[in-house]
């Protein structure tokens, strides 16, 4: 059997003194970040962008998706698919923020304002997998088994983000993460509208906005 090398993963690298100093920053949390966070009343939901099941014109409006997207060359939706396998993996990211020494959700329903933000956090970036994924699948343009099995065989495996469980070190992490997310959601946003797709334009913008402000919060951090 062949040799397999193996890196060697550093865990809990960062001292007591500053986990306590991560604890003592729960006010300016609830400040800064939490303060990030839009009512869930007031968040746009997938379902705003997507046809009505319950309407008489659903299947019509299934049918202006597949010609709207029908000439959007295969280079495009390549990357589409890349940004939503992305979304899709959200419950790594969940995971790799929850082995934060001094920020994590200790029980899965804490009270800490660090908890709460990472839930809240999850909620948001949730719909950003969902919508990508139902109007992927109703544009009738990808092979959506595959798609799922990518996304099955990517959380499966997991991720070390070489954090060391130091929440400082995480935040740069996805400080970089949410500006690459703003960016090619960006990107698609603006050539969907290039290519006479102005709803599929509208959903990426709404996706990159979400990230930016994401990407706000986790600078703040670093700062």
């Amino acid at each position: 059997m062949p040799r397999r090398d193996m890196h060697v993963q550093v865990t809990h690298s960062m001292p007591p003194q500053k986990i306590e100093v991560f604890k003592s920053l729960e006010n300016w949390v609830e400040e800064n970040l939490l303060s990030l966070l839009k009512p869930i009343d007031n968040n746009w939901q997938p379902q705003d962008f997507l046809p009505d099941p319950t309407s008489d014109g659903f299947y019509d409006q299934i049918q202006e998706i597949q010609e709207r997207t029908k000439e959007i060359p295969d280079d495009y939706f390549v990357v589409l698919v890349g940004d939503m396998i992305t979304e899709e993996a959200l419950p790594t990211y969940q995971t790799l923020l929850n082995t934060m020494d001094g920020t994590s959700d200790e029980t899965g329903a804490s009270l800490t304002p660090w908890a709460i933000w990472t839930r809240a956090w999850t909620a948001e970036e949730n719909r950003h997998g969902d919508l990508l994924n139902k109007y992927l699948y109703l544009s009738g343009k990808v092979d959506m088994r595959q798609i799922e099995k990518t996304i099955q065989y990517l959380i499966a495996s997991g991720m070390d983000s070489k954090s060391e469980n130091n929440p400082y070190l995480g935040a740069i992490y996805t400080s970089f993460q949410e500006r690459a997310t703003f960016i090619s959601h960006g990107n698609t946003a603006k050539l969907a509208k290039e290519y006479g797709d102005t709803e599929l334009a509208k959903i990426c913008g709404f996706i990159a906005a979400d990230e930016k402000r994401h990407e706000t919060a986790y600078t703040k951090l670093t700062d």
